[in-house]
Parts: C-alpha cells; sequence; structure tokens
C-alpha cells in the first residue's frame, strides 16, 4: 500500500505519523467530492438577505443583484427549496479539511448516477486520484460522503496513503477540540462505534499509535483490533457518560430549584454563536472562525432588560450530514438544548446558502425532539451585508444582529423577554416602609420601576418584575 499513513488514537489528539511529520506540520490533501444526487443545481445571483426578508411574503423590494452571493435552488421543479450544490458542499468541505489542520493541495468531484459498490466513484477515477496523490505526495485523501467499509478497504488498497470520509474527518475535528473530560470521552465513544465495523483489513496499522487528520483521539489506551477489548471500551464510556449525567442532572435540579430559565443558542456551525455568547454575556469564550470551535457547553447567567435572569448556554454547532454517532454521543452536552426553555437559533444572515443550513439545524433538533420548544431565529453578520439588504430585513420585523459590532443586541434582549413563559412578567402596585431597606434594595435590583412616590415614610411604587420577585416582596410586606 505503499508510504501508510499510521491509523491510531494518539494520546490526547497530538502525536507523530509513519511520514515522519513534526508536531504541528501540516499534512497534505486531497480532497474529492461526489455528487450521486443526480440533482441539477442552478445558480441565481441575490443574497440570502433577500430571500430571508421575503419569507414572509413575496416582493421585499430588494435588488438581490447587488450582493453576488451565489443562492441555489433545485432544479428539478420550481419553487424547490433551496439546497446546497454539490460544488458548494465541496467548498464547505475544504473549510471542514483546513479547520483538521491540513493544506489541500488538490481536488475534485466525481458525478455519478449511482455509487459505486466496491469503490463509491469507479475504478478508472481511483486511478486517477492515486496518481493526484502521489504526485502531489499527499498524505491524505478526504471523500466528502461517507463511505462502506468495504469501500474503505477496496480504495486504501489502491491510494498511497491514508483515506478518509465525511465522518472520519468531523470526528477528528472534534478529537482536536475537545478540552473537557466529558468532551474526551463523547468524542471517544464517538469514534470508537464509528470504527468498530471498519476494523477489518487495517491490520497492524490499527493497532499502532498514530498522528495526524483521522489518527487522533481522546483516549488514554492505544486502540487495537480486539473486538471484544473495543467493547469493554464501549461499555466503560457509557457508564462513564452515565455519571457526567447524573452530576449534570444534580446541577440543572440545584439550579431549578431557583426560577431562572434556560435559553441555549443552537444554529450551523460557524454562524458566529460563541461571539455572540461572548457580547451578551461578556464570558470571553473561545470564538473562532474554525468549524466546531465550540464543543462543550458554557452556561453564564444573563440579565434581560425587565431584570429577570437567564442562563444562556453555549452549544456545539451542527452542519449538514452530521454524523448520528455523535448526535447520540453528545446527548449530555445536548441535554442543555433539550432543557432550555428557548432556543436562540443563530442564523448566519450573509451566507448564500442560510435556508440549507437551516434546514439541517432543524433536522438534528428534530433527532433531539425540540422542534416544538420556542424558538426565536437571529439573524447574525449583518454587518456584512449592504445597506439594502439590512434594509430589508428590517421591515420583516426579524430579529437582526452584528456579534461583531453590537448591534440589534438590546433589540434581541426584548426579544427574549417577550418569549419566556417561566416566571412571567407582571405589574404591580406596592406600597413599601422606607424602613424596609432590604426589600426596597431587591426591587431596585429585580424590577423595572415606572414611578416613585413619597408619602411620609412610605413609598408608592409602581413596578414591572418577574411574578416570583413580586410575590415574595408582597410577602415580606404582608399585603397582597
Amino acid at each position: 500500500m505503499g508510504d501508510q499513513t499510521v491509523v491510531g488514537f494518539g494520546p490526547h489528539g497530538i502525536a507523530a505519523s509513519a511520514h515522519g511529520q513534526s508536531r504541528g506540520s501540516r499534512e497534505r490533501a486531497v480532497l474529492v467530492g461526489v455528487d450521486i444526487s443526480g440533482r441539477v443545481a442552478v445558480r441565481h445571483p441575490g443574497a440570502q438577505a433577500a430571500r430571508l426578508a421575503s419569507e414572509a411574503s413575496q416582493g421585499s423590494g430588494l435588488d438581490g443583484e447587488e450582493s453576488g452571493r451565489p443562492v441555489l435552488t433545485a432544479g428539478e421543479s420550481a419553487g424547490a427549496s433551496t439546497a446546497l450544490s454539490a460544488d458548494a458542499s465541496l467548498v464547505e468541505f475544504r473549510e471542514l479539511v483546513e479547520s483538521a489542520g491540513a493544506l489541500v493541495v488538490a481536488q475534485g468531484m466525481q458525478r455519478r448516477s449511482r455509487p459505486d459498490a466496491a469503490t463509491l466513484i469507479g475504478a478508472g477515477k481511483v486511478e486517477e486520484i492515486a496518481g493526484i496523490a502521489a504526485a502531489n505526495q499527499a498524505h491524505l485523501v478526504v471523500f466528502d460522503h461517507d463511505l462502506s467499509p468495504t469501500q474503505l478497504r477496496n480504495l486504501e488498497r489502491v491510494l498511497p496513503c491514508l483515506v478518509l470520509d465525511r465522518t472520519q474527518l468531523i470526528l477528528d475535528i472534534f478529537a482536536r477540540h475537545a478540552r473537557t473530560r466529558e468532551g474526551q470521552l463523547q468524542v471517544e465513544l464517538a469514534q470508537l462505534e464509528y470504527m468498530l465495523p471498519r476494523l477489518t483489513g487495517r491490520g497492524k496499522a490499527m493497532s499502532q499509535l498514530g498522528g495526524g487528520i483521522g489518527t487522533r483521539g481522546p483516549g488514554e489506551t492505544q486502540l487495537e483490533t480486539d473486538r471484544r477489548r473495543i467493547q469493554r471500551r464501549l461499555v466503560h464510556l457509557r457508564g462513564e457518560l452515565e455519571s457526567v449525567k447524573k452530576i449534570r442532572r444534580q446541577q440543572r435540579q440545584r439550579r431549578e430549584a431557583v426560577p431562572v430559565p434556560t435559553v441555549a443558542l443552537v444554529g450551523y456551525t460557524n454562524a458566529g454563536k460563541s461571539t455572540l455568547f461572548n457580547k451578551l454575556t461578556g464570558a470571553g469564550v473561545l470564538a473562532s472562525s474554525r468549524m466546531f470551535a465550540t464543543l462543550d457547553p458554557k452556561l453564564r447567567a444573563l440579565e434581560l432588560p425587565s431584570r429577570r435572569r437567564i442562563l444562556l448556554s453555549d452549544t456545539v454547532g451542527f452542519i449538514r450530514n452530521l454524523p448520528h454517532t455523535l448526535v447520540t454521543s453528545f446527548r449530555a452536552t445536548l441535554e442543555e438544548v433539550e432543557r432550555a426553555e428557548v432556543l436562540l437559533h443563530v442564523r448566519d444572515a450573509s451566507s448564500g446558502y442560510g435556508d440549507e443550513q437551516k434546514s439541517q439545524v432543524e433536522k438534528v433538533l428534530g433527532e433531539l425532539e425540540v422542534l416544538d420548544k420556542p424558538r426565536i431565529e437571529v439573524l447574525n453578520k449583518i454587518d456584512l451585508l449592504t445597506a439594502d439588504e439590512r434594509a430589508g430585513l428590517a421591515s420583516r420585523g426579524l430579529v437582526t444582529v452584528s456579534a461583531h459590532t453590537g448591534e440589534g443586541i438590546d433589540g434581541l434582549l426584548k426579544a427574549i423577554d417577550e418569549v419566556l413563559t417561566a416566571d412571567p412578567l407582571m405589574d404591580a402596585d406596592l406600597i413599601v416602609p422606607q424602613s424596609e431597606g432590604a426589600i426596597l434594595a431587591a426591587i431596585e435590583a429585580g424590577m423595572v420601576i415606572h414611578s416613585r412616590a413619597f408619602e411620609g415614610d412610605l413609598v408608592h411604587l409602581s413596578v414591572r418584575g418577574p411574578a416570583s420577585l413580586v410575590g415574595r416582596v408582597r410577602q415580606g410586606l404582608g399585603n397582597a
């Protein structure tokens, strides 16, 4: 098989490869896009913002020609929903590969009416890719498609380097970004579940430590071909993750003892969720243009204009064809989404493929059975839009923000305030003796005061605040 890169799980995601690469060096990758749908994609000029602005009604008055960003529609039938073409998918896939740290030296597309059972792309194309990989001294050939165990084995017999499919690449990126013990457990579980049926044919390579893309993993011991050992490891990981879930459940029960609702950020990867999270909370979590920069959930308190407090949760981004093993393995993390009262679906308003990204996010939310939860669509990155595009979005009453500049943040906070049902807001008239300093301080800190008047040693207040706080104040005053 030539100079074959070792396949395995390196300690903490860092190891040297069989190519002799030093730590931190970039691997050379050949990308292979695969279009088997038979769909003909038709490009139309115009921005995603123009389509978003006209979702509720036809004709927003926007000139979609101005932005020059491509919009894709399926050419098979009029009115078909916008979808990501194979070429656009390959562009996104290239971002994934570069997020994994590789240098893309060549890429190509294979279009077929049906997949080849043996190699997915056909014997002639495999020979062509082998030549390209050898000429470019590539370490990897990465397919924007999932490969069956048989296809993977057949391709590795012919190609002079390591072969990865889409799921393996995403698992590798998750392994790179997992920082907490919980995240590492979840990634290793997903990796082992995916690799278990693909052990046959990998031979000696699967029992060695590896390095580089597709070979890293957070496991503490090397992956071996002994299925029984892997199965025991899987049982152990599931047990540890169950312990994590129990701890999270206890933490959640303590939080729920005080009525503080949770609002979860969800969205396509690289939509700007972490940047928005930082802007809202000042948390300073990692915000990166690389895909899947956030894996471990972050929770921060946030005060709304009504003075109510919420917990804001930043979660892992979703992507087209997100491996089901990841959705399953990351259940412990995604429980924050399942338990949230409101979901903020953050969308990239500047993307030409926003509709496709939206549908993919909703597909994962459907798997989590949370589509019935209240959702606020937040169109982010409006600083990248033209003035006309932004005006069109505003005319439709959509929630628009720029997490980068802070524009629209106040409107977003008001929208969250309006949709929350837990601990609802109520108006009240209160009469508080000036001697009750603690009660006056609680009102000042937790309610919006509309008016204040003094009569002797009494303070007459017209307020709006959380029902729970109003009830506690009235109980403390001894009046209803």
